[in-house]
C-alpha cells in the first residue's frame, strides 16, 4: 500500500475523491504528517500523491504558522504498515506447486485459442 492509498482510507472507510482532496484541510494535514513521520523523500511522498514538492512545504509551513484550515477533526495517525513475517518454507512449497500448475493450464489454454485463431483465419476453400 503507498502513501497515496494510506490517505484515501479513513476511520470511516470513505475515502478522498481526487478531484477536491488537495483542497481540504484535513488531506493537507494527513499529507504533511506522512511525510513527516515516514522518513522518506519529499518528492517521493509529493509524486505518490500527485503534488508538487513545493506544496507540500507550504502546508507545513502553514500548519506550523497555524494558520490552515482547522475545520474538522484533526487527523488520523498515519501507520506505516510492517512487513510480513516470512512464510514457511512448506507454504512456499505449496504455491509454487499452485504457481506451476496454473502456469501449464494457462499455457494450455493459449495453445488452444492459437490453433483457433489459425483455424478461424483460414480462407474458405
Amino acid at each position: 500500500m503507498d502513501a497515496f492509498d494510506t490517505l484515501l482510507v479513513s476511520e470511516e472507510g470513505v475515502g478522498w475523491r481526487r478531484r477536491d482532496r488537495s483542497s481540504q484541510p484535513e488531506f493537507k494535514r494527513e499529507a504533511v504528517a506522512l511525510w513527516e513521520t515516514s522518513g522518506r523523500p519529499q518528492l517521493e511522498i509529493a509524486a505518490e500523491l500527485g503534488l508538487q514538492p513545493s506544496q507540500l512545504r507550504r502546508w507545513q509551513r502553514l500548519i506550523q504558522q497555524g494558520q490552515l484550515g482547522q475545520s474538522g477533526p484533526p487527523p488520523a495517525p498515519v501507520t506505516t504498515a510492517k512487513a510480513p513475517a516470512s512464510p514457511a518454507p512448506a507454504d512456499l512449497a505449496a504455491e509454487n506447486a499452485r504457481l506451476r500448475r496454473d502456469l501449464e493450464r494457462t499455457r494450455a489454454e493459449r495453445d488452444i485459442l492459437k490453433k483457433a485463431i489459425g483455424i478461424f483465419s483460414e480462407t474458405p476453400r
